[in-house]
């Protein structure tokens, strides 16, 4: 510990001739998910960004750079110039207490996931990659078959239905004229790609963004793109979909053929097949939240040794532990069906029930997050958007945007 004390200060000395722009991300911050897109620009400006890991609610440390400075105070970012005896203070913190450093190299290339007509205010991340203007491309079926993803270091799964069951909206909104295109939409772009069925189409999909994640691709899901995906895994070619869907019916030994050694998350799950329950399967826990109601739904992060786990400290870093809850059409994980090898990131502390979730599979990272908007406790089709402005603090809209940064970090601490 004396040694590594020593060579930080070091570092820190060495790299602190002159002064330094400390973006803090305590409740001191003014705006904490702009801070997010600043320190994107700064990488692309090509500063070497330090992440101060659990250091004043996870802070970045950065050259001095009149851009730098400009671009915080245009977006209202508050930031603090710092000369070299304050880093080495700060570097001195670090390697005394749970805290870490972690270098970011590049900014990472972004995608989501989602179909052509997308409204912003229809997906959280959408939203928050707006509000904190961080550069993205949206891709869709195509594309991604067609070997896009390749382009990219991180995806975010629009919420999707994997499975091929249009959300499961049949029941209520099978009249709706926005359901009503988008079966006709889903089933033109199915023919045009040579799938008979829009659920074998969306299992393509599927396995094409498991090898972007085996080959080293970063993955992000919410709400039902994280437990429709795992099933669209389990069940590959199989078909799980009623007649309602497909126009003929389920294979009836569809829970025998299921496989759930090629899921991500989850194992041992069953199915709901009936296409008036608004569910997939047994993994969703939104039973949960609701019986706990808005005002007593909150979750619970992961407090993680940040030397020893710095990527799950990445990901929860925030200015609070406890972060309200959300509903969503998947909006938390019964821990029963979340396989060993998974890291829990947050949990609802009354129940056995995951919120946030990472792993590893491949040379890549999975991190799934239940629930649709974490400001909209219960957001429902046709409702207004969330105005990310008048949410400038959200601990949970801060969970998103560290994954956004997360594969910005230097590779030897990915890899732990």
């Amino acid at each position: 510990m004396r040694y590594i004390l020593i060579s930080l200060i070091m570092a820190a000395l060495a790299a602190s001739l002159h002064a330094e722009i400390l973006i803090p991300m305590d409740e001191s911050q003014t705006d904490h998910l702009k801070a997010y897109g600043v320190t994107y620009e700064a990488l692309k400006m090509q500063l070497v960004v330090k992440w101060l890991l659990n250091y004043r609610g996870g802070s970045w440390l950065a050259p001095e750079n009149p851009r730098l400075e400009e671009m915080c105070r245009l977006r209202g970012v508050h930031y603090e110039r710092i000369g070299g005896g304050d880093v080495a203070a700060i570097f001195a913190t670090v390697a005394e207490q749970n805290m870490d450093v972690v270098t970011l190299e590049k900014e990472p290339s972004i995608a989501v996931y989602a179909p052509p007509n997308v409204q912003p205010w229809d997906d959280a991340v959408l939203l928050a990659l707006d509000y904190a203007e961080i550069e993205h491309d949206i891709l869709w079926d195509e594309e991604v078959l067609a070997g896009r993803l390749d382009e990219y270091d991180w995806l975010h799964l629009h919420h999707e239905d994997f499975t091929g069951q249009y959300g499961k909206f049949f029941r209520s909104f099978r009249n709706a004229a926005w359901y009503i295109e988008t079966v006709q939409t889903s089933e033109a772009v199915a023919a045009k790609l040579g799938y008979a069925k829009v659920w074998q189409l969306k299992h393509a999909v599927a396995e094409t963004i498991r090898e972007y994640v085996g080959n080293g691709g970063f993955l992000f899901a919410m709400c039902a793109a994280t437990d429709s995906y795992d099933i669209a895994l389990a069940a590959r070619n199989v078909d799980i979909c009623d007649a309602v869907f497909d126009g003929d019916g389920i294979d009836p030994n569809y829970a025998a053929k299921l496989d759930f050694s090629r899921c991500f998350a989850f194992e041992n799950f069953s199915l709901i097949t009936d296409p008036l329950v608004y569910e997939f399967s047994s993994i969703d826990a939104s039973d949960y939240a609701q019986l706990r109601g808005a005002e007593n739904d909150y979750f619970l992060l992961f407090d993680f040794s940040a030397k020893y786990d710095p990527v799950p400290t990445m990901l929860t870093q925030c200015h609070t532990d406890y972060v309200n809850g959300f509903l969503g059409q998947t909006t938390s994980f019964h821990t029963r069906y979340v396989k060993d090898s998974v890291i829990i990131l947050g949990e609802a502390p009354q129940v056995d029930e995951v919120k946030y979730l990472h792993g590893n599979y491949g040379q890549g990272t999975f991190t799934f997050m239940g629930g649709h908007d974490p400001e909209d406790y219960q957001h429902r089709i046709g409702d207004p958007p969330t105005m990310l402005d008048l949410h400038k603090n959200s601990p949970g809209y801060r969970l998103i945007l560290n994954n956004i940064l997360f594969p910005a970090a230097e590779k030897k601490k990915l890899k732990t």
